[in-house]
């Protein structure tokens, strides 16, 4: 099995919305991120993803590290995907550029019973997100 490495956004919004987008061509809604190029550490790579795809720029040091995470990836079959998971609660207006064909923002709480949702969202960001809520509260 062949493994994909990313670094992706989590954008949290006040109502705990989390904005996830679809790629052209795909079925699988999946955080904002993508692949590093060489030399970046993960935080680079995920604010250069969300300026290249979103066109929202946003510094490093409104990051908050959730931590890294092993799943299938959604779109491709049979491989791994290590990811390199960032939140902010900075409020965005995300608009679809590059191979992002769409964005929504779902209430992770749903997100978890969606099958269009990737696993990483559904099996790890979205339940530990709830888990933070419940105990916010």
């Amino acid at each position: 099995m062949g493994t994909i490495t990313v670094s992706a956004i989590c954008f949290e919004r006040e109502d705990g919305r989390v904005l996830t987008v679809r790629k052209r061509g795909t079925t699988a809604w999946m955080l904002p991120g993508g692949k590093p190029e060489g030399g970046e550490t993960a935080a680079e790579c995920a604010v250069r993803e969300v300026l290249e795809e979103l066109g929202v720029e946003i510094g490093i040091d409104r990051l908050e590290t959730m931590g890294e995470f092993v799943t299938r990836a959604a779109n491709e079959a049979g491989f791994a995907l290590v990811a390199s998971v960032f939140r902010t609660r900075d409020a965005i207006d995300p608009h679809p550029r590059a191979e992002i064909e769409a964005v929504r923002w779902i209430d992770p709480a749903l997100g978890i019973d969606d099958e269009a949702e990737a696993p990483l969202n559904r099996e790890l960001v979205f339940p530990i997100l709830l888990g933070e809520r419940s105990i916010e509260r």
